[in-house]
């Protein structure tokens, strides 16, 4: 039985698209901690709150360069560009990357 629960988990995290959900829920509770840590105190010390913010901060400001270095890929979404550019702050390459992969498919 524990044999069977491991091949449908490891089967669940290599599918791609599973991969990309789940790394989106963790930008999220990492974005979603670090702004609560300002409104209200969390059970953490304060240096791991300090890094939680710095490590959220850095996500941030490394999706604003994909923006600017893949922005082609990222105006290829299908939606108004604004919610493209804040996708892609968000989540990065998690948003472009199957945007560019499908044109590139069809091609």
């Amino acid at each position: 039985m524990a044999g069977m629960l491991n091949c449908i988990e490891i089967t669940v995290l290599r599918s791609p698209g599973m991969f990309n959900v789940l790394s989106k829920i963790v930008l999220l509770a990492v974005y979603g901690l670090a702004l609560v840590s300002y409104a209200t105190p969390l059970p953490l010390s304060a240096d791991a709150i300090g890094w939680l913010r710095i490590v959220a901060l850095v996500l941030l400001a490394a999706h604003l360069l994909e923006v600017v270095l893949c922005f082609r890929k990222v105006a290829l979404h299908h939606g108004p560009l604004f919610d493209s550019v804040l996708l892609t702050l968000l989540f990065g390459f998690l948003h472009w990357k199957p945007l560019a992969d499908a044109e590139r498919r069809a091609r």
